[in-house]
């Protein structure tokens, strides 16, 4: 069986609080705003594959209105919604990933998150496709406001 999921997630930038995307702390002004760490990409990376198996989405799993989540480490996330698919059969068979954002540069990042995220999914490095863009400066992305990541997964079952 084969199934493909896709996740997207969108966070505003805002002074205060580390920028963490795909599991990777990097230095900036400023960071993601949100109920948990605001991991944009893991975000997007959770929905696809619970999309894919057809669970749902991150929200339903884990609502920013339950104070649980609150500041919650988007990898852990990830984790607790991989694993049932996981012990169920499901395997990754490739993920593809796009960042939007102006700033900070993120392709220096890349490899520091595709192994992050390998190793959070259990598959191996060419396996996992991340690439980064920007908006040229247009509407609220291109003003620095936030990021956008998009996840497309697909999932194997034997």
């Amino acid at each position: 069986m084969i199934r493909i999921g896709q996740g997207i997630d969108v966070h505003q930038l805002v002074e205060g609080r580390p920028f963490i995307l795909g599991g990777v702390t990097i230095p900036h002004t400023h960071g993601l705003d949100g109920h948990s760490d605001a991991d944009a990409l893991l975000h997007a990376i959770t929905d696809a594959v619970l999309g894919a198996a057809g669970r749902g989405d991150i929200g339903t799993l884990f609502p920013n209105n339950d104070e649980r989540w609150r500041g919650a480490d988007s990898k852990e996330l990830l984790r607790l919604a991989w694993a049932p698919l996981k012990k169920e059969g499901w395997r990754v068979a490739n993920l593809d990933c796009t960042i939007l954002a102006e700033r900070p540069k993120i392709s220096p990042h890349i490899p520091a998150m595709k192994q992050s995220i390998t190793a959070l999914l259990g598959i191996e490095l060419d396996a996992c496709g991340i690439k980064a863009t920007t908006t040229e400066k247009l509407g609220a992305l291109g003003r620095e406001e936030g990021i956008a990541a998009f996840a497309v997964v697909l999932l194997e079952k034997k």
